[in-house]
């Protein structure tokens, strides 16, 4: 038994003498609002002081514009959409022999601990009935825990942030609401400007946190073999930031700090106050830990390596983002950037940028935005949110950073939208983006297999042109009769959306849908024709699958007005998800009936 302690303690010590520790500070719903990214409005020295000792990246993206998908990015160093986990909270197996990042890290001999919120969309399976990935994953989760010298990985996640911290009204501000840079697409309200200035004071607040964080290392006598790199999750938690995969909702601070003991394993051009113009992207952070750590980033990884010892490029010049479901409701959104341009696909221009959607209404400002909008007193840039998409929008972040100009119709631009467009469906193709499989399908097709395994076969390119025909509402009707006759269910979706989204109840074309195997189709085809039965009888959560009824109560709520008595017969469907429903998910039900009700 001693021998086995000594062998123990030479195995750790050897360990902890070759790899350097790692610390993530990270937070919730901010972008780079920090003073050391030129925000003048920011007070955050400490976040500020660490930025000059290392480097700050200007061009991150966190590919989603939400947490709980963006995490799952991050964790497994994959794209959600390529395991069907872009949805917000839709938890779903891994696939067999992938692991996160954090296990492997683990089995290499670090102590991992995460404080405290993960929120992945990853069912990860237990290992001898226990946790594989972290040491501890809780609010007490600390390095200071580990075997006396073992390296460690340890995330502080601060919540301070967070969108319902917005909501507190404290009786004293530190940032002047008179001075806030609300954005022109959002109203200039007293509300809007106190939400932007809370937002703020609680970036401030995390930035007090972030001090304690890193003078609790210096104490310990841990600074000089600790490399530390600090980010938020996304985008502010404000409208049109949050859930948008637009440059402002997926940009990201993200600052890396090497002492000068592990200097050789920084990202090139690293020096003290340097700032990189390269371009990175969540998937390439759980591949760069790996790096740092002198592991090899497994071949399931699709992120890139930024630094250490196994850094890699880019064999493009282009990141990406995703929108799937926020809460209750579906949207399906694709981003790309070289940096400069943002190219946005909407797949369902048919729906508005702002759908209702309980968690979001209950912030101030959506509140007092949407009551402008039904007042008519907004500006035409400002109503847009309200109103229906764009099929294909291109920024130009250079002479339009909050992006509100579409050059996608600009004959002098033509040459980027080409470019970009390009890039997006080349991307789409690489990783095989479930997300455009519609949730219910999807999960009857898997039946509770890891999804890319169980949907390998599926004919991805043919269902990325029907995508794509189906939003493009230039693209006449008549192009989508062959969809509807084709063997696979997400083909004849995309067919049936094709016609929602032009507004069409072509009854010859669609009514023999209604019939479809597929539950998703059938729905889709219902909400084009206002087939109130037949979505009546998707949506009763005790006798259909929770995503079904999800996507048939969605169809319900924009047809309300024309429930007329089958109104009585929906509220008097469960209002409530049965037992066995993920517990993520169970209030999206009732807060769609809830919507309907009033």
């Amino acid at each position: 038994m001693i021998r086995f302690f000594v062998v123990l303690f030479l195995s750790v010590a050897a360990v902890a003498a070759d790899r350097p520790n790692i610390l993530w500070l990270t937070s919730e719903d901010n972008g780079p609002s920090y003073g050391c990214y030129g925000d003048q409005y920011a007070v955050t020295p400490n976040i500020d002081a660490l930025a000059a000792r290392g480097m700050r990246l200007k061009r991150a993206w966190s590919n989603a514009p939400v947490c709980a998908p963006a995490r799952t990015c991050l964790i497994s160093g994959r794209w959600a959409p390529s395991d069907g986990a872009e949805h917000m909270r839709s938890l779903v197996p891994m696939a067999a022999g992938h692991k996160m990042y954090a296990q492997i890290l683990r089995e290499a001999g670090y102590y991992c601990t995460n404080n405290s919120k993960e929120d992945y969309n990853l069912d990860r399976a237990q290992v001898n009935g226990s946790d594989p990935v972290w040491h501890e994953s809780s609010g007490k989760a600390h390095y200071k825990n580990r075997v006396s010298g073992q390296p460690f990985f340890a995330i502080f996640n601060d919540q301070i942030t967070h969108e319902s911290q917005i909501r507190r009204r404290p009786h004293t501000l530190i940032h002047d609401p008179a001075m806030a840079p609300v954005p022109p697409f959002q109203p200039q309200t007293s509300e809007v400007r106190h939400d932007w200035a809370q937002h703020y004071d609680n970036i401030t607040t995390m930035d007090v946190g972030i001090g304690k964080k890193l003078a609790e290392l210096e104490a310990a006598g841990l600074a000089q073999d600790t490399i530390i790199m600090l980010y938020g999750d996304h985008g502010a938690g404000m409208p049109r930031f949050k859930r948008w995969p637009y440059n402002t909702g997926l940009q990201i601070g993200l600052i890396m700090y090497f002492p000068d003991k592990w200097k050789h394993l920084a990202p090139k051009g690293y020096a003290p106050g340097a700032a990189s113009d390269e371009l990175v992207q969540f998937i390439d952070l759980a591949p760069t830990v790996l790096s740092i750590a002198g592991i090899k980033p497994p071949s399931f990884m699709q992120g890139r390596a930024i630094c250490g010892s196994h850094a890699a490029a880019y064999p493009n010049n282009f990141i990406h983002g995703f929108r799937g479901r926020m809460d209750e409701r579906y949207d399906c959104v694709r981003s790309t950037t070289d940096g400069r341009f943002v190219y946005v696909r909407q797949l369902m221009p048919h729906l508005p940028y702002g759908q209702y959607l309980n968690y979001m209404f209950q912030q101030a400002t959506t509140r007092v935005w949407k009551e402008l909008f039904a007042a008519g007193k907004l500006n035409e840039l400002q109503a847009r949110f309200w109103k229906k998409k764009s099929y294909e929008e291109l920024y130009d972040l250079q002479s339009d950073p909050w992006e509100t100009k579409n050059l996608a119709e600009s004959a002098a631009h033509a040459g980027d939208l080409e470019r970009l467009r390009a890039a997006q469906d080349a991307w789409l193709l690489e990783t095989r983006d479930l997300g455009l499989i519609p949730e219910a399908e999807r999960l009857a097709a898997s039946k509770g297999a890891a999804l890319a395994e169980a949907l390998k076969d599926w004919p991805f390119h043919t269902i990325l042109d029907a995508a794509k025909l189906a939003a493009n509402r230039a693209e006449a009707v008549e192009k989508l009769s062959p969809l509807l006759k084709h063997e696979n269910a997400a083909v004849r979706y995309w067919g049936v959306m094709g016609h929602l989204i032009r507004g069409s109840s072509d009854v010859t074309a669609l009514e023999p849908m209604l019939q479809d195997p597929s539950a998703s189709v059938r729905i889709a085809a219902a909400e084009a024709l206002s087939d109130i039965d037949i979505l009546l009888a998707s949506a009763n959560v005790d006798q259909r699958p929770y995503m079904e009824a999800l996507e048939a109560l969605n169809a319900l709520d924009r047809l309300k007005s024309r429930l007329g008595p089958k109104k009585e017969t929906l509220l008097a469907l469960p209002g409530k998800a049965p037992q066995g429903v993920e517990k993520r998910l169970k209030e999206y039900v009732t807060r769609l009936m809830e919507h309907i009700r009033e």
